[in-house]
């Protein structure tokens, strides 16, 4: 897709969005936390897919150990003993 191209779409969609009609709602207080609360989840989310992401590519190009978990430090004592 052209840079041309990629314009005249985000024009139109803008062009889109700005002409909606009015949707003669009530929104409350509350509502508005819920909103701000579903959008911190979804960066936090996002976060840790990317995270999660990042240590397996990581360890894929440095070439981790077979048997090593993650978190596991060597020589650390068992639940049990």
């Amino acid at each position: 897709m052209t840079f041309r191209r990629a314009l005249r779409v985000v024009v139109l969609m803008v062009a889109f969005v700005s002409i909606a009609g009015p949707a003669h709602a009530y929104l409350d207080p509350g509502t508005g936390s819920m909103i701000l609360s579903a959008l911190i989840g979804i960066v936090a989310a996002v976060a840790l897919a990317f995270k999660m992401f990042w240590y397996r590519l990581v360890g894929w190009v440095r070439g981790s150990r077979r048997g090593s978990r993650p978190g596991a430090v060597e020589g650390a004592p068992a639940a049990d003993e």
